[in-house]
């Protein structure tokens, strides 16, 4: 088969044999995945957890093609998407439901021996969603990334009748925008630092688009909510977001890191302290944050269809990369 490996060389497609599914494990033959950012920063070297070579490949979709002994969860030829962090179960955190921030996690299509950008992969039955047939391939390739902003909007208390600022326009950014306006959201204005990007972002229908590289960016921010922020998704976690984001949360506001920083960022601690300023860091997502990211996507409460802005073959993986690497685009998927 097919497997897609990133070195420091770059992208290429290689030779596999495929695998064999374990006990309570699956086989999947892909459909669709998506070329995430972490994917992009991994190539350029600049992703904090991710060793290169890897597989990549955890935004995924496919069809159930065998089981393994003793699989029950799902049946051949079911539509399937998956949650790729690997939990232990056994640890403190996996025992109390927080399998995303297990003490002994590995990551599927990142920091694992298989990636979703392969003919076919095995993964544990309990790490698989069914697809409803309401969903096309490209709206299911959605389930993974919606997972991270609702499970960020969670973490923050939910956000109705909120006002919400995020910074960052990439496809996390605006997946959080659209789950904001689910959830009924007061206002919600978004920063971002390139006019194509401002002008991409104002399309989904934020009440403000705000240039992050002004000077005045944090007070326009303000005018455009006409307060505060109650809620600030840092969806890019750099130290000059980071400052924004506690300047526009002010007094008794919550900033919820999204984004994986690229590197340490330092915090005006008396600040913080102060105006009882919350910093909320956002890892993944869990099984109830799928199904809810299934539901928005089945009920129309979130319309993806304009988010997709190029797709490619598996034989292309590395014109892929190269595409979501160049700004042009929002998400990239490639197709088996």
């Amino acid at each position: 088969m097919r497997r897609v490996v990133v070195t420091p060389a770059g992208v290429s497609v290689t030779s596999a044999d495929v695998p064999e599914p374990r006990e309570g494990e699956v086989l999947v033959r892909m459909a669709a995945a998506g070329v995430c950012g972490s994917d992009v920063h991994a190539l350029q070297g600049k992703h904090p957890f991710i060793v290169l070579p890897y597989p990549p490949g955890h935004e995924v979709s496919g069809t159930v093609e065998a089981l393994g002994p003793g699989v029950t969860a799902v049946r051949a030829g079911q539509r399937v998407t998956m949650e790729p962090f690997l939990p232990c179960w056994r640890c403190k955190q996996c025992v109390a439901g927080r399998q995303n921030v297990c003490e002994n996690l590995r990551f599927f299509g990142c920091a694992h021996d298989q990636g979703g950008m392969a003919d076919y992969f095995t993964v544990d039955q309990r790490r698989l969603h069914v697809i409803p047939d309401a969903l096309d391939w490209r709206t299911a390739a959605f389930i993974e990334p919606l997972g991270t902003p609702v499970h960020a909007a969670r973490l923050a208390g939910g956000l109705r009748d909120r006002t919400v600022a995020i910074l960052g326009a990439g496809t996390i950014g605006l997946l959080t925008l659209l789950v904001a306006r689910a959830q009924g959201a007061k206002r919600v204005v978004m920063t971002a630092r390139s006019a194509r990007s401002r002008e991409r972002a104002a399309a989904f229908g934020p009440d403000a688009v705000v240039d992050a590289t002004s000077a005045e960016a944090v007070p326009l921010v303000f005018a455009a909510l006409g307060e505060s922020a109650d809620v600030v998704f840092d969806c890019v976690a750099e130290q000059s977001t980071m400052d924004q984001a506690l300047a526009m949360a002010t007094k008794g506001g919550t900033v919820v890191v999204v984004g994986v920083p690229p590197a340490p960022v330092t915090v005006p601690l008396p600040t913080i302290q102060d105006s009882q300023l919350r910093i909320q860091g956002s890892a993944t997502y869990l099984p109830e944050d799928f199904a809810d990211a299934i539901e928005l996507l089945v009920s129309g409460a979130v319309d993806v269809s304009a988010l997709v802005t190029a797709e490619r073959p598996l034989d292309e993986a590395a014109a892929a990369f190269a595409d979501a690497a160049s700004g042009e685009h929002i998400k990239v998927l490639l197709r088996g």
